[in-house]
Order: C-alpha cells, then sequence, then structure tokens
C-alpha cells in the first residue's frame, strides 16, 4: 500500500501552501480563459454574417459579461465568508457549542479541543456540530487561528472514542496551524464564480429561452444551454484541481494528527470506523457537502469516481497508519458494527473515562530542562505526545470555576481584566477607574468579584487562561474591542511600569483580536529577509536577553550568542533600549512580514537568547511565546 507523505514543519507547509495557492490561481485563470474563449468562439458563430464591428462588439460583450459573471460569482461569495471560520460552519448548517457545556459528548469535544489549544500556543477556536449528520467527519475552516472554527459531525460524537475524536481533531488542528484554512476558504470563493455562471445558463433557460420552442431561431436559448453546459464543466475541471490538491493536503494532515498525538491508534480507529459504519463519512446535505468537500475530514459521498475524490481512498489511509491493514479487512469491520453498532461515550467510560477528560500524564521533561533551538523551531505550528501531555497537565490545573469564566462572554472580559489589576489599593482604585470610563461600572463590579479567583492562579496559568478567553472578546463589536485593547494597556501602565507578564497579555490578546477583525489581510505570508530589517530584529533579541538575565554581563553574553546565529559573521553592540515595551511595539509589524524561512532563524535565535544561562523560567517562556505569537508562529507550551 502506497503512504502518504510524512508531515513538515511549519515554515515548509506554510511555503507550500503558498506555492499551491499560486498554482490554483494560475490553474483558475486557465480555467476562466478557457471558457471565455469558448463562449467567445459560440457567440462568433452566432453573429458570423453580420459586419466585422458588430462581431467585434459582440466577442468584447461576451467577454466582459462571462468575465462579471465568474466575479461576482467569486466576489460574493468571499465577501459572505469574509467572517472566517464560524460563517463557513453556519454557512453548513452547523450549530455552536458552548464552551461551559454539561453534555458529555459536547463536554469531552470542548475539553479535547482545550487540551491541544493550550498545548499548542493558540486561542480556543470556536467549535460546532453538525447535529443532524450521522456520518463521522469534521471540518476546520478560518483564515487564521484567531478566526479558526472546528466542526464535527453529531456522528462523530457519537460513535468514536476519546483517542479516535483526539485523532480526528488532531488533524483538523494541523489545518487551522499551517495554513490550508486560508487555502480551503479561496476554493470555496473560486468554484462559486465557475458555478454561478452555470446558473445564469439556467435562468436563461427558465425566463429567456423558454419563450421560443425553436432553437435555431432564438440566440439566447443557445446561448443558455452553452453557459449551462460550459459552467458545469468549468466546475468539472476545477473540481479536479481542487480533488487533487486536497488529497495531498489530506495527507499531511493525517501525518500531522499522527505527529500531534504520537500514537496512530486512534486515528486508525475513526478511519476503521467510517469504512465499516454504513453512514461512513457522508454528509445528508449535499449541497454543503460539494461545497466543502475538499475541507471535510473524510469524502462526503462514496458515489464519486477515484479521479474526483477529495481524499485518497479509505484503505490507503490506514493502512498508511496500520501496515497490517489490508482491504479485505473492511468486510469483517462492516460486518463486526454491523451486530454492535459503536458507542464511543460507552467505549471510553469501560477506559475509565468520564467527565470528557483524559487523566493527564506528568510532562515530560521538567520545567527547570534546558531546551534546544532547532527542537523549538521544529515545534512551532505543531504538536508532540509531550506537549499534548504539558497541554494536558495544565489544563488541568485550571480550576472549573475560571474555565467556566474563560468560556462565558458575559464573564471573559472580567476575567482577563481582572489579571492585571494590581494588590496595591491605590493603584486598583486608579485601574477601576479606568475600566468604568473604556468599558462601564458594571464591568469595575464584576472585575472586583473576580480578583480572588485569579490572585490564586499559579503564574503560569494566567496566559493559558487569557488564551481561553480570548475567543469570548472577539466575538464582541468592533468598537468593544478597540476599548477592551485600550483598557487593557492603561491598567498595565497604572503603576508607570509594565512588567513581562503584562506585556506578554496585552499584546497576545490585541494581536488575537487584530487577527479576528481582519483575518484576511491579517493571514497574509511574509516575504522579507532579515538583513533588510536588521535593526528590528537585534532589538528584539536584545529585550529578551536583557528581560531573561538581571546581570547586564550575562544579559550581553545571551544577545550575542542569539546575534551571532542570527546575523552570523557581523558585529552587533549590546544596546537594550531604555523603554523596552515601546521598542518592541514598533518591531512586531516590521518582523512579521518575514519569510517563513527568517522567522525559523530568528525563533531559534529567541530560543538562544532565553536559555543561554541553562534555565527557562515562567516570564522567559511566556515573553518567547509572546514573541512567537506576534510572528504568527504559535510554539507549543515550554513549561507545565
Amino acid at each position: 500500500m502506497p503512504a502518504g507523505p510524512a508531515a513538515t514543519n511549519f515554515f515548509e507547509r506554510q511555503r507550500l501552501a503558498r506555492t499551491t495557492t499560486l498554482r490554483l490561481v494560475v490553474l483558475f485563470v486557465l480555467g476562466v480563459a478557457s471558457i471565455v474563449a469558448a463562449i467567445d468562439l459560440l457567440v462568433l458563430y452566432l453573429v458570423r454574417r453580420g459586419p466585422t464591428s458588430t462581431i467585434v462588439e459582440s466577442l468584447i460583450a461576451a467577454t466582459v459579461l462571462t468575465l462579471l459573471v465568474l466575479a461576482c460569482g467569486t466576489g460574493s461569495k468571499m465577501l459572505s465568508l469574509r467572517g472566517g471560520g464560524e460563517a463557513v460552519a453556519l454557512s453548513a448548517g452547523a450549530t455552536a457549542v458552548d464552551p461551559s457545556t454539561t453534555d458529555p459528548q459536547l463536554k469531552r469535544f470542548v475539553n479535547i479541543v482545550e487540551e491541544m489549544s493550550i498545548a499548542s500556543g493558540v486561542p480556543m477556536p470556536k467549535l460546532f456540530v453538525l447535529t443532524s449528520e450521522p456520518g463521522i467527519n469534521a471540518f476546520a475552516a478560518g483564515y487564521t487561528p484567531a478566526d479558526a472554527a472546528v466542526t464535527v459531525t453529531g456522528g462523530a460524537l457519537q460513535t468514536l472514542n476519546r483517542d479516535e475524536l483526539q485523532g480526528v481533531i488532531g488533524h483538523e488542528f494541523s489545518h487551522v496551524l499551517n495554513g490550508d484554512m486560508r487555502l480551503n476558504i479561496r476554493l470555496i470563493g473560486l468554484l462559486s464564480g465557475i458555478l454561478l455562471l452555470g446558473l445564469v445558463g439556467l435562468r436563461f433557460l427558465q425566463f429567456g429561452g423558454g419563450r421560443s420552442r425553436d432553437s435555431k431561431g432564438n440566440p439566447l436559448l443557445v446561448i443558455a444551454i452553452a453557459l449551462v453546459v460550459l459552467g458545469f464543466v468549468g466546475q468539472f475541471f476545477a473540481g479536479l484541481i481542487q480533488a487533487a490538491v486536497s488529497r495531498q493536503r489530506e495527507w499531511l494532515a493525517d501525518a500531522s494528527a499522527v505527529q500531534f498525538t504520537r500514537q496512530s491508534s486512534g486515528l486508525v480507529g475513526a478511519l476503521k470506523k467510517i469504512a465499516g459504519l454504513p453512514t461512513g463519512s457522508t454528509l445528508k446535505d449535499s449541497r454543503s457537502g460539494a461545497e466543502l468537500r475538499h475541507m471535510l475530514f473524510g469524502d462526503a459521498s462514496r458515489s464519486l469516481s477515484s479521479l474526483y475524490a477529495t481524499h485518497p481512498p479509505l484503505p490507503q489511509r490506514i493502512a498508511a497508519l496500520d501496515p497490517s491493514f489490508t482491504p479485505a479487512q473492511v468486510e469483517q469491520l462492516i460486518a463486526q458494527y454491523a451486530s454492535a453498532p459503536p458507542d464511543g461515550l460507552g467505549e471510553d467510560a469501560a477506559r475509565g473515562l468520564v467527565g470528557g477528560a483524559a487523566p493527564p500524564r506528568a510532562p515530560r521533561p521538567p520545567a527547570t530542562a534546558r531546551i534546544e533551538p532547532a527542537d523549538v523551531s521544529a515545534s512551532v505550528g505543531t504538536l508532540s505526545m509531550q506537549t499534548l501531555d504539558r497541554g494536558r497537565a495544565i489544563a488541568a490545573q485550571i480550576p472549573e470555576d475560571v474555565r467556566r469564566l474563560a468560556s462565558q462572554p458575559s464573564t471573559a472580559l472580567a476575567l482577563v481584566l481582572a489579571l492585571l489589576i494590581d494588590r496595591n489599593p491605590e493603584i486598583a482604585r486608579a485601574q477601576q477607574a479606568s475600566i468604568a470610563h473604556a468599558l462601564s461600572s458594571a464591568t469595575v463590579s464584576m472585575v472586583d468579584e473576580l480578583v480572588p479567583q485569579v490572585a490564586a492562579l499559579p503564574a503560569g496559568l494566567r496566559l493559558p487562561v487569557a488564551g481561553l478567553a480570548a475567543p469570548q472578546l472577539a466575538s464582541r463589536p468592533p468598537s468593544d474591542r478597540a476599548a477592551i485593547i485600550a483598557t487593557l494597556d492603561a491598567l498595565a501602565r497604572a503603576d508607570n511600569r509594565i512588567l513581562p507578564f503584562e506585556y506578554a497579555l496585552i499584546r497576545v490578546v490585541g494581536s488575537y483580536l487584530a487577527d479576528a477583525s481582519d483575518p484576511r489581510r491579517r493571514s497574509q505570508p511574509g516575504r522579507a529577509n532579515v538583513t533588510s530589517m536588521t535593526d528590528a530584529a537585534v532589538t528584539l533579541l536584545a529585550v529578551i536577553a536583557a528581560s531573561g538575565n538581571g546581570d547586564p554581563a550575562a544579559a550581553a553574553q545571551a544577545f550575542q550568542h542569539a546575534a551571532n546565529h542570527l546575523l552570523p559573521g557581523r558585529a552587533t553592540a549590546f544596546n537594550p533600549p531604555t523603554d523596552p515595551w515601546v521598542a518592541l511595539d514598533g518591531v512586531w509589524p516590521v518582523l512579521d512580514s518575514l519569510d517563513g524561512r527568517n522567522k525559523k532563524v530568528l525563533v531559534e535565535a529567541l530560543v538562544i537568547a532565553v536559555r543561554d544561562d541553562g534555565v527557562v523560567t515562567v516570564v522567559e517562556a511566556e515573553l518567547l511565546r509572546t514573541a512567537c505569537a506576534m510572528l504568527h508562529c504559535p510554539v507549543p507550551a515550554l513549561l507545565a
């Protein structure tokens, strides 16, 4: 059996996604040009006996009209999806999941995604369920992790056990992290433009061509039929492109899911249940299935030919993960599940898993362990069993009442604000005045109530809690988001200084809200080289080195080691800025425009600056994750 490709690193996957996007655009342009040429030939045939001026005008009109129809179809669809992952999920008929749900199936779904979110360093995506779909399927949509939505079918929740559901969600999480979601939304828009051409033809047939039964005497009827044929032919070839690209991305996502969980049994179990159950991965809603099929975990229809299938053959996907599997075993699976339909929660209960959460394993290595630059850069945008263990351990330490507060739109903002309230009563009163001025007195009261709970949180849990609350802040109107960012900044500056944690919180949350406000623009990949922005890179390394070392000599040494890695052979002076946080605010937009290869080297240089003294503190880990978040390079939890 042929095996799929091994998972590549984050930066390579982004490069591949960009290359794939460019190829798709080129192929789409060629397809559009072919459709326009075919319609022009038809028009030329119809007006061939007319004056030359009439022929030229007709060809121009036909070309412009065709391009307008295609542009309107693509543009209107892209406009409807500007809200990102949530818009895609809702358009498919999915129902939003309340993160504080007590439903056992949904709670298990929420807990799995929370663990992956905390472990990977990205805020919690929005969750949805296709409740009426009995097949096992899922998809992730959005332009960036900030507007990501993960959707599963009711059948997946019903039939998959925790490991299997984790494997499916790990597959979808790889799409969240590696740039596939942006590509998938573009594909929806491109296909919609071609499909609209066929719909225009159908309308011509219904309202224009139907007025005459004589097709020879009615040019509109001929044009309408041609539009229908050309539209669906164009969609067919676009679907072939879609299928070929999707199959490759699905291989990579399978490999990444195994890399995420370091065990293939869960993903294999989910694929085997798809193979053995009569519902498989099909979707009853054929419209949504056709539009989203390149985004789904499994093929939405079993009737597609291998040429048009968006996923590798199911036996091949299973065999790539379990070499002992043969296609003949599919019949055994069908018989097994016919006699005993699977029950995911029942299987979990038999293993002693209750309440949706898995028992946390001890994180490895210890919190004071030395971290290697190459290991961290390789972990960007991915997970391993080790980092997933850390995420699970961190999630298990968050008190249930705090988790509930973070997941509720009515309390999430107050919880995040409470993280910044100073213990000095005088400073706290000034902070309360800032909240009342920018937000409301009711928010002040709620913050006051939450301060004791927040004060009891260990330092390492504060940013993960903010990550759980961030999606609730992003769901607020744009004017509220601006007020939130300004208020967070005011709270941090209330004592005329900004602590590293305060800076990390306001910038991570601020970047997330900015991404959620304009996901299409903020998801654009960078293309710059670090040599063109040396000053910004040097400033960042100087701040990180100085923040992690109280001894100036040790800070200078850490900086030099980091600078030598980033800019080998170049003499660079250690000159930390007087106001480090103001200086950092100026470097983020510049450095975020770096291409993947240069970001990889910069991340490694940051790790060198952080670990130079052999110890990684909570402050250093938070600053490193903040820097990586601002560079849109999500790094897994370094400490538990």
